[in-house]
């Protein structure tokens, strides 16, 4: 199976989307130029070029599109060549107007901005197919080929009759019968029995609320039903390069794909990451993400697109500090990225994406924004041979699971201030900033390798997961759970008791008694600290309360509850007292931090044997580190100590003795 490793070989890959067709030729020599000088060795050509290299139906212009890769073939520039069929040229929804996705009230999705696809068109498929073959026939023994980009950002719905079709052929396969479906999703409920598959639609605009295990059917559909494309083409080109590594680049935490089933596809794991620059806690979320896409690659990554500054799709869109790009670049390349990109190279003049940064922006190879870009190319190309087959060891993983998300989104939920994406970004921020490493992992895993699991919030866990995570804890692991765990089966059937017995036992907790979501603003008072968004009424069997509510109804019940090596937390502590409490048991548990007393803001992330260090704060600072070391990207000695400027990094190789 090809590798991020065929297209690296002891580089970092660095560049990013190049969209020449929007530029006059005389421009590509110039910015050939400058890519040389920027060390870009990398660039991603025809994301969004299907009606250049199909104006009509049938016919191709591949002319421009060989002349470009000439060019970087002779200035020594790798290609990630995308198959550009996530934007559909008009002529096909003009033609083929069963082509265009139709929203839940049936409107129909046109054309004039991107990704306004049916992925269960055979229409779109059949013509998607026949430009993918047509490429790869003419580019796969292309010497500047170094892989396969297919689509981009898969984030197309659709509810159409073709879609209604293709989800009931989804559902025979998953369920077997009309009798086991009805189970399934419990349609004794509301009258919604269904006595012939041709009954069933996607869950389209309806009186009331919807069925909520048929909407979390569609979710998994809709999901299986993009893969189906992203395999199709994949097929394509692997079949005329077999050994040219494929991608496709996920976007940041989307609820859209399942990313651990689509990364099982893919030879490289790819995503995109856009922190907001003004978010105090950018730093984390992209940690977060690294953390996440490593551990769905099982190894080195791709980032395939970020934003040298500003982008165009925030209400305000601020641009990036001085050495933000870089520090969170660094940062990336630290959590285990071989490929640091960007969308996109030359900033754009026209269209709806003149205002999203680039590499070369609007002000010229003399703005600042191309000036640090220079100064990252330079610094990975120092890193690359450095780096080659090492990875992050980590000793925690924080369980993710897309089902329980999906199923956490239903219109029926206790409480719609409970955002999940939130939840765990809560639980690995108490991590990261006690400097703990952390994996992440699917709840059917194998997590033997791990000292301490922690679920911030998995409503919903199947039988295979809860037996699994019963076993992890009964082998001699340590687990820690938020709140609402373990309430809802596959079929988001709630489980008698309010958890599933196993995990009542597991936590030594014999009853739960009411679950007590908290407004938005409201906050309870525990032994020592506060919390927020939610409480439960437990009652404990074998377990030992840790911490009791203090205020509210709750008074004097356990809001943590420990039962040997197995914690639940009934709340969300207030930071501090989440970070305190994970800090504690990971400690127990025998995980260890990078470094002890960092600063705040500081991050220390070990890559193999180096050790890289990222001041995410506003002022330069002073960190302590035993030992000594040479920082390799300031060039210096460092003995006991090294001084980090606003955003600075460090690199660190310990010393020999001499």
């Amino acid at each position: 199976m090809p590798s991020l490793h065929d297209s690296t070989r002891g580089r970092i890959l660095f560049g990013g989307d190049y969209n020449p067709e929007q530029w006059p030729e005389e421009t590509w020599l110039e910015d050939v130029r400058l890519m040389k000088e920027a060390g870009v060795n990398s660039v991603t050509l025809g994301v969004f070029s299907w009606a250049r290299i199909e104006p009509r139906p049938g016919a191709r212009d591949f002319g421009w599109l060989d002349r470009l890769m000439d060019l970087m073939r002779l200035n020594g520039i790798g290609v990630v060549l995308a198959t550009p069929t996530c934007s559909p040229p008009p002529w096909m929804g003009s033609r083929h107007p069963e082509t265009l996705p139709r929203d839940e009230d049936g409107r129909t999705v046109w054309w004039g901005s991107r990704q306004q696809f049916c992925p269960s068109s055979p229409v779109y498929r059949g013509y998607a197919a026949a430009l993918t073959e047509d490429l790869a026939a003419r580019y796969g023994g292309h010497p500047a080929l170094r892989m396969w980009h297919i689509n981009n950002e898969y984030c197309t719905h659709c509810w159409c009759d073709e879609t209604a079709r293709h989800f009931r052929t989804w559902l025979r396969a998953r369920h077997g019968t009309i009798d086991a479906l009805n189970e399934a999703w419990g349609t004794a409920f509301w009258s919604q029995r269904y006595d012939t598959w041709d009954e069933i639609i996607p869950p389209r605009r309806a009186q009331y609320m919807k069925n909520p295990a048929q909407v979390l059917d569609f979710r998994r559909f809709t999901s299986d039903a993009l893969l189906e494309c992203y395999v199709a083409e994949r097929d394509i080109v692997a079949r005329h390069t077999p050994r040219t590594p494929v991608t496709s680049n996920f976007m940041p935490l989307w609820s859209g794909q399942d990313a651990w089933k689509w990364a099982e596809h893919e030879d490289v794991v790819s995503v995109d990451l856009y922190p907001d620059p003004r978010d105090p806690h950018g730093g984390q979320y992209n940690a977060m993400l690294g953390d996440m896409t490593r551990s769905q690659a099982r190894g080195p990554w791709a980032l395939l697109e970020q934003a040298a500054g500003a982008v165009n799709w925030r209400g305000v869109n601020h641009p990036k500090p001085r050495g933000l790009n870089r520090l969170w670049s660094l940062q990336s390349v630290a959590h285990g990225a071989d490929a640091i990109c960007y969308f996109q190279w030359r900033q754009s003049r026209q269209g709806a994406e003149k205002f999203h940064s680039g590499m070369l922006s609007h002000a010229g190879e003399q703005g600042r924004t191309f000036q640090e870009v220079k100064r990252i190319g330079s610094e990975l190309a120092l890193l690359g041979p450095l780096l080659e087959g090492t990875g992050v060891r980590s000793e925690i993983a924080i369980l993710h699971d897309w089902d329980s998300w999906w199923a956490d989104q239903q219109d029926g939920r206790l409480s719609a201030h409970v955002d999940y994406p939130e939840i765990v970004r809560s639980w690995h921020r108490a991590l990261w900033e006690s400097n703990l490493p952390t994996a992440f992992a699917r709840p059917d895993h194998d997590l033997s390798a791990y000292r301490l699991v922690v679920v911030p919030h998995l409503y919903l866990l199947d039988d295979i997961a809860i037996d699994n995570l019963v076993r992890y804890v009964r082998d001699g692991g340590t687990l820690v759970s938020g709140f609402l765990t373990g309430v809802a089966d596959q079929d988001d059937r709630v489980r008698a008791g309010g958890m599933d017995a196993r995990l009542r036992e597991l936590f030594g907790i014999r009853t739960v008694h009411e679950w007590w979501p908290l407004d938005a603003d409201e906050t309870v008072e525990c032994d020592g600290f506060s919390a927020t968004l939610w409480s439960e009424e437990l009652e404990v069997s074998t377990g030992e309360t840790v911490a009791s509510y203090g205020s509210g109804e709750l008074t004097g019940l356990p809001a943590i509850v420990r039962n040997g090596r197995a914690w639940y937390v009934s709340t969300l502590p207030e930071p501090a007292a989440l970070r305190a409490l994970l800090a504690r048991v990971a400690g127990d548990a025998g995980a260890r931090p990078v470094l002890d007393g960092l600063p705040q803001g500081v991050e220390a992330v070990r890559r193999g044997e180096l050790l890289f260090l990222l001041n995410h704060g506003a002022k330069s600072v002073t960190v302590p580190v035993p030992g000594r070391h040479q920082d390799l990207l300031g060039k210096r000695c460092v003995d006991g100590s090294v001084e980090l400027e606003r955003h600075g990094v460090a690199l660190l190789r310990a010393r020999t003795p001499a």
